[in-house]
């Protein structure tokens, strides 16, 4: 692959993996403008190179929240501490988008290949987050977080495996649903992007070790560093833009782009 095309895939994905946009989407999208062809969501880049890109995003999450991610550990040990509770709360949150991953790890469902479905998740889940913003985001904070908030909100990340919809998106749009603020909300959701990137990224690198195509190279390293870089200034841009404003620019981006994308699918161009 051309180190210009390495370059855009980690500044796109550092950028979109945790804004409430779509990152698949973005991402495949830039691969049939590449190719020349038609959008196939089931495409697979580069397994090296994606898990690589996550890796970056990985460390760059790891970075911004880790205080979070030490109290956590140390939760391990006093599982009535804050830490221990924020660990639990995670761990509940994230079991349900990982066993539906899990099973459908080997299926593709044909319906989740469509460009349909990714523009229309786009434009219906950018209407819900802008409705969770503007009637719903309270002051409630992640230490009155209960167990029932985060398993509604583990339930809402499973609607993340279908493309368009933004994993990072639909669960601070829960978190908004259930009264915590803008900031909390994002701060759970990238405390479960730890768990969500995690699981991606290892079973991407059982199947390249089970295969035998595991190639690490420079290609690979510029696409962790970049990826790391961009998606920890990302995150640092987009919290302190919540600590004083809404998710509407957020909401209104999806709108356009899943309206153009709508536009482009029934006109007969994608």
């Amino acid at each position: 692959m051309p180190l210009i095309h390495i370059l855009i895939l980690a500044l796109v994905q550092g950028i979109t993996e945790f804004l409430p946009v779509s990152s698949s989407g973005h991402l495949v999208l830039l691969h049939s403008f590449w190719e020349g062809g038609a959008v196939d969501l089931c495409w697979e880049q580069n397994r090296t190179l994606d898990i690589g890109l996550h890796v970056g995003t990985l460390l760059s999450v790891l970075l911004y929240y880790r205080r979070d991610v030490v109290a956590m550990i140390g939760g391990l040990k006093s599982p009535k501490s804050d830490g221990g509770q924020l660990l639990k709360y995670v761990f509940l949150a994230s079991l349900p988008a990982v066993l539906a991953g899990f099973m459908l790890h080997k299926m593709q469902p044909s319906l989740l290949c469509l460009i349909e479905v990714m523009a229309w998740m786009m434009l219906v889940f950018g209407i819900v987050l802008w409705i969770a913003d503007r009637y719903f985001t309270g002051n409630k904070e992640l230490s009155a977080m209960g167990v029932r908030d985060a398993f509604l909100i583990g339930l809402a990340q499973t609607l993340a495996l279908v493309p368009g919809t933004s994993r990072s998106g639909i669960t601070m749009t829960a978190g908004l649903f259930l009264g915590f603020s803008r900031t909390e909300s994002a701060r759970f959701s990238l405390l479960l992007a730890i768990v969500a990137i995690s699981g991606a990224g290892t079973l991407g690198a059982l199947d390249l070790w089970v295969s035998g195509d595991l190639e690490l190279g420079m290609d690979v390293l510029i696409a962790v560093i970049l990826s790391f870089l961009v998606g920890w200034g990302a995150i640092a841009l987009m919290i302190k833009w919540l600590e004083k404003a809404t998710f509407t620019p957020f909401a209104v981006y999806r709108l356009i782009f899943g309206t153009a994308l709508l536009g482009l699918v029934y006109s007969g161009v994608l």
